[in-house]
């Protein structure tokens, strides 16, 4: 009887653990034809799942697929959209804001660390942040995709961006000259490197909603039932000794 009272609390203590899915990290590597291109990736989400975009290449680091990306590509933008194909929309977030990131942006939040940071120019402000990050919690199950440019090179979906744009098939505003270029402008004046035109980027995705449901009440459940058997198992025992004792 003790083992099954033994068992019966094992099974709400594990029944009690919430229980989460791994997260799935894809990583891509590869090189845009010319500063005027860009690379573009459809995913799907089966369920409501937390989002990460993660790139690499300007700074350089070691991506999800454990692979160590050298610095030195081009500085880039990202971008979500729902959906696929030319009817493809931006999506924004509570503020209505654009979901992408890229240093030319003034939401830039940036991926260093872990990547790494380039040193171009002198004095105060060398030391540059290219590579992007954009998290995005509850994304509801559905086809998007994943835009990355050059950060020069951007969705028009992404600026001025909606109401006056949202589709991926809007276009881009062309700010590269047709080239790969960086520039900085620290306090020892203006200074421009030519990056390569390398890309790394990750999509992470988390399924959510994975915990079971109101675990508390159930221990309880077992906990008693577990208490009541344990009792009655002592008032049984007792009862014997006291007619063994006659």
């Amino acid at each position: 009887m003790k083992r099954a009272l033994v068992n019966l609390i094992a099974a709400a203590a594990l029944l009690a653990a919430p229980a989460y899915s791994s997260p799935m990290l894809v990583s891509y590597t590869g090189n845009l034809a010319s500063a005027e291109s860009d690379f573009v990736q459809a995913f799907v989400l089966t369920a409501t799942s937390n989002v990460i975009i993660q790139t690499w290449s300007f700074g350089g680091g070691t991506n999800a697929a454990g692979t160590v990306i050298p610095a030195g590509g081009f500085d880039p933008l990202v971008a979500i959209f729902s959906g696929s194909g030319a009817g493809a929309a931006i999506l924004t977030d509570g503020m209505g804001n654009p979901i992408a990131d890229a240093d030319t942006l003034s939401n830039f939040v940036g991926n260093c660390p872990p990547a790494g940071m380039l040193t171009i120019g002198t004095g105060t402000g060398s030391s540059v942040c290219g590579d992007d990050f954009v998290e995005i919690d509850n994304l509801a199950a559905g086809t998007y995709t994943l835009v990355l440019s050059d950060a020069n090179y951007v969705p028009y979906a992404v600026n001025p961006g909606p109401p006056t744009s949202s589709l991926l098939s809007d276009g881009f505003s062309d700010m590269t000259g047709g080239v790969f270029q960086t520039c900085n402008f620290p306090s020892g004046g203006e200074a421009c490197i030519t990056p390569t035109n390398s890309y790394a980027v990750d999509i992470g995705i988390e399924a959510g909603g994975m915990s079971v449901p109101e675990p508390r009440t159930f221990v309880l459940l077992l906990t008693g039932l577990a208490c009541m058997i344990f009792l009655g198992e002592r008032h049984d025992k007792r009862k014997k000794k006291e007619g063994t004792s006659k």
